[in-house]
């Protein structure tokens, strides 16, 4: 059963709203850097080319991957590695070709 799309992209969106909230200008670099390289890892696994609901199946088969990726590139930022994920997962999902800024094309 594939990964519903409306429980991953709240999920996201909230990790995006989080990163946002970040106000120390340090502590916001080191999230930047993990997103980033997040963003280089889901662009490896799932490619340029995406549809929204491929990008939520790939988050429902967990998330380890890109939790581990914050913990190597800011061991700092451990505690918040899945809200990174998930803001990554965010602004990775702007390039699905099924999407819309906020909402999917029907």
């Amino acid at each position: 059963m594939a990964y519903p799309l409306a429980n991953a992209m709240f999920q996201w969106e909230e990790g995006a709203r989080e990163l946002a909230a970040i106000d120390d200008p340090r502590r916001r670099r080191l999230a930047d850097r993990v997103v980033s390289a997040v963003r280089v890892e889901l662009r490896r696994r799932i490619g340029p080319t995406f549809s929204a609901d491929q990008l939520a199946a790939l988050y429902g088969e967990g998330t380890d991957w890109a939790q581990q990726i914050a913990i190597d590139v800011a061991p700092s930022a451990a505690d918040d590695a899945q809200m990174l994920a998930d803001a990554a997962f965010w602004a990775y999902l702007r390039g699905a070709t099924d999407f819309a800024g906020g909402r999917s094309l029907a």
